[in-house]
């Protein structure tokens, strides 16, 4: 079972996190939410057959 983290370390992990997610951005794409599960669930059907 997972250990229960400290908040100082929380905050580490937090503050990590975002540092990746500014030195890489992921680009918005203009497609709904939805439309994305239909595309991702397309994809899964075709890599089955």
């Amino acid at each position: 079972m997972a250990q229960k983290l400290s908040k100082e370390q929380r905050k580490a992990m937090i503050q990590k996190a975002e540092e990746e997610r500014a030195k890489h951005p992921k680009k918005k794409s203009n497609v709904s939410g939805f439309e994305t599960i239909d595309q991702d669930a397309k994809k899964l059907a075709n890599e089955d057959n």
